[in-house]
């Protein structure tokens, strides 16, 4: 049977037919969908975990076990799980295990552009990269059995356009392989100097093997035109955009192998022509290891460049000289800037820190929305949980005249993934940091997602939730308070007595999101015309509820949920 799937749910259906049974990851756009597909399958026990390296290494040891195991995360959560990634290159693998990164070309939801093949290179471990929905399938299914038979992770990079994606999949039942096995074998899985000497030779003899394998495998295919003018090198999503802008103008070789790179079959294949572009999105990994290889006539980089994503019409301009047309309209459409939706509570305490000229050490969620306008009001966001770190290291470097004027802000479930150890660092180093804990019980930014502190789990079962401020006190944080961030003068009281105290402490801004199915609203304002003058002070809270006509205030009533915060934000009662 075939189905139209979208990579990620191609992916979750690839680990379900290869018989995977462990799945532990964190969420992270573009791989979320991921996991959360394969929590369908009742065969499958997957889970949310705190964070990736937590996600890593529960699947590693799942493999040790024996079990088929999966972890998936996005491109910069393959930083966090860098430890134990570069360890399980060396200790191998029991049952088979396959990692997802995804990879957000064009940062369309991401603080960075990372190439994620740097990762495999240092860590030499195996990547395969498929090109559509129905090659991440067979892709990951491929990727366990050849986990097992080079005993090595293997990752499937993917891409925000194959992540996101459509195309035909073709259904089969599940493959349940038996439970490997579990030997006591200090050698290959105790990584002390000792054995992880041993250890590092068998990772380059397998990194050979590897490299033997990639000249023949079926994963790496070339596509010879008759009426080629020349030849192109290609991985990914890029293939599909140089089949679709060159057709038969170019010969392919697609490289479904992208870490180890082969050798034989690329010199071969730039043998052929006189003339050869690698296309490939982000960094020139595969253009620089042809040069390596002796490979000298190609172009690559100096045509496309290292940055953001490539497509059809920039391949046909830049290799054909053809411009496409493409519809427009006749109306230009005003830009929209992502917002924190109405009634979000972060708005209420954004609003106070901002009015306060506070300076605010952010964090990444979609709370980071406070540093748009017209709130201004985040000075900067750096990775998940640096937030707390920066704050402690900004404070020290400062002393008193940051220390009563600069807080933290960090969502519930990044607080989870990694703000603990930065709250801990204030304690105990005995700095005089203010951190503010945005919990709006849920992970937002990625969709809904639960986390440690939501009392549920993936499935949505009954789960043990972290009690924050209990956790706080435990730490050695004396100072934990919880306000309502729809109380403006309650929030912003607790702010300046919190920053005026000699000692560390923590807020608790809790409002649930205001998206959450379960959330019940009040009615909606609405703006007495008469009594509006006109000032605009309601503006500045960002809603996009309210707007100004014929210098009045209008409030959508499509849009507001009632939560009151322009009520008290208007001193002439002009909001009822």
């Amino acid at each position: 049977m075939k189905k139209l799937m979208l990579g990620n749910e191609a992916f979750a259906r690839g680990l379900y037919e290869a018989g995977c049974r462990i799945v532990s990851s964190y969420p992270g756009t573009p791989s979320t969908e991921i996991t959360e597909e394969v929590a369908k399958y009742d065969e499958v026990y997957a889970e949310w975990a705190p964070n990736e390296k937590v996600a890593m290494e529960t699947a590693l040891g799942a493999s040790i076990a024996g079990a088929r195991s999966f972890c998936g995360m996005k491109h910069v959560g393959l930083n966090v799980a860098a430890d134990p990634l570069y360890t399980a290159s060396y200790t191998g693998v029991n049952g088979g295990m396959v990692i997802a990164v995804a990879d957000d070309q064009g940062m369309h939801s991401s603080q960075n552009e990372q190439d994620s093949r740097h990762h495999a290179i240092a860590s030499k471990v195996p990547m395969l990269e498929p090109s559509d929905s129905g090659e991440v399938k067979e892709f990951v299914k491929t990727a366990f059995e050849l986990s097992e038979q080079f005993d090595a992770p293997f990752i499937v990079r993917m891409s925000t356009r194959v992540a996101h994606s459509q195309s035909s999949v073709e259904l089969v039942d599940r493959n349940e392989p038996e439970l490997k096995p579990y030997e006591k074998n200090p050698q290959k899985y105790v990584m002390m100097p000792a054995f992880a000497k041993s250890r590092h030779v068998f990772v380059e003899e397998r990194t050979k093997k590897l490299i033997e394998f990639a000249e023949t495998s079926s994963l790496n295919r070339t596509e010879i035109s008759d009426k080629a003018e020349f030849g192109v090198i290609t991985n990914g999503a890029a293939y599909q955009y140089v089949k679709e802008a060159l057709g038969e103008k170019a010969s392919v070789l697609k490289l479904g192998i992208v870490n180890p790179l082969p050798v034989k079959l690329i010199q071969d294949f730039a043998a052929k022509y006189e003339k050869i572009y690698v296309i490939e999105e982000l960094d020139g990994i595969i253009e620089q290891h042809c040069r390596n290889i002796g490979v000298t006539n190609i172009q690559g980089k100096e045509i496309f460049g290292c940055i953001g994503e490539l497509s059809q019409s920039i391949i046909a301009e830049k290799l054909l000289g053809i411009t496409k047309e493409s519809a427009s309209l006749d109306e230009n459409i005003p830009v929209r800037p992502p917002v924190m939706c109405p009634g979000c509570p972060h708005r209420g305490l954004f609003y106070c820190l901002s009015k306060n000229n506070i300076t605010v050490s952010g964090d990444i969620g979609c709370y980071t929305l406070g540093a748009a306008a017209p709130l201004f009001a985040v000075d900067t966001t750096i990775c998940m949980g640096a937030s707390i770190s920066g704050l402690h290291g900004f404070n020290k470097a400062r002393g008193a005249e940051s220390e009563h004027k600069t807080v933290a802000v960090i969502g519930d479930s990044t607080f989870m993934h990694s703000g603990i150890t930065g709250l801990v660092n204030i304690a105990y180093n005995n700095s005089n940091s203010t951190v503010i804990i945005l919990d709006n019980s849920i992970t937002g930014m990625t969709g809904h997602q639960q986390n440690p502190t939501t009392g549920k789990n993936l499935k949505g079962d009954p789960a043990a939730a972290v009690n924050l401020e209990e956790l706080c006190k435990a730490v050695g944080i004396k100072r934990v308070r919880v306000v309502d961030p729809y109380h403006l003068a309650e929030t912003e009281a607790a702010i300046k007595e919190e920053l005026a105290a000699d000692e560390a402490s923590v807020i608790i801004s809790r409002r649930p999101c205001a998206l959450l199915k379960y959330v019940k609203h009040n009615a909606p304002v609405a703006v007495d015309t008469d009594k509006c003058v006109g000032c605009k002070n309601c503006m500045k809270l960002g809603c996009p509820a309210i707007s100004m006509k014929n210098g009045k205030a209008v409030i959508d009533h499509t849009q507001c949920v009632g939560c009151g915060i322009c009520q008290e934000q208007c001193k002439i009662g002009a909001i009822k």
